[in-house]
């Protein structure tokens, strides 16, 4: 039973290190299938003798394959048009560990000081990227709104759920289905740097938005008599 357990572990780490030259659509689903094919493995060892490991390894695998989120072309598709959008503008446009698409807005181009208001360079960002959103009707929106340290809890919080409020009011008003997006607001908890200058705590007051595209749900397993 061990040495199955190895060769799973050993498989389950050749297809990770296997990332290196694969697409990023390629490297979520691999990922996702070496997981799954080790906890495949274990589970397939112990609920059977011999080819138990390898039966439970593909199907751990393909289960793996599409737990979570996916990275998919639309994705892909919907990071390079943000990137071109915001080019020069200093907004961050990322691919997450856990294959979410993720904008991160400083303050500057986003809200005044002290403002839960768009402001006029922000709203041309988020044009494009709601168009984006209604092409891809089956992602979900997270909406993180930060702030620095200035000012007592009592003013920071509510003023950064605010400032994801009016994101999400402004793509629901150009299509985007207000189930899809949930907001929260963190105050000055989540500093990204240390709120020792201006231009540090600049930085800490942002906005984060999160695109995620969930994987479809693993047909239910047919057995036979």
């Amino acid at each position: 039973m061990h040495k199955k357990l190895l060769v799973s572990a050993v498989l389950a780490t050749f297809v990770l290190g296997g990332c290196a030259n694969m697409s990023e659509t390629q490297k979520g689903t691999a990922k996702g299938a070496a997981i799954g094919a080790a906890g495949g493995a274990v589970v397939g060892a112990i609920a059977g003798k011999g080819k138990g490991a390898a039966i439970g390894a593909v199907v751990g695998g393909a289960a793996g394959a599409v737990a979570g989120n996916v990275w998919t072309k639309r994705q892909e598709e919907q990071k390079k048009q943000m990137e071109e959008a915001t080019a020069g503008t200093g907004v961050a446009v990322t691919q997450t560990e856990d294959n979410r698409l993720k904008l991160e807005i400083p303050s500057d181009i986003s809200f005044d000081v002290g403002r839960a208001d768009i402001n006029p360079n922000f709203r041309t960002i988020l044009d494009t990227f709601a168009k984006g959103l209604v092409s891809n009707p089956s992602s979900n929106v997270t909406i993180i709104g930060h702030t620095d340290s200035s000012g007592s809890d009592a003013i920071n919080n509510p003023l950064s759920l605010n400032r994801a409020a009016s994101v999400r009011d402004y793509i629901v008003a150009r299509g985007v289905a207000t189930n899809r997006i949930a907001i929260d607001g963190r105050g000055s908890h989540e500093p990204v740097v240390a709120n020792d200058t201006s231009a540090n705590k600049a930085k800490n007051r942002r906005v984060e938005i999160f695109v995620a595209e969930p994987a479809p749900a693993p047909a239910p397993a047919t057995t036979t008599n």
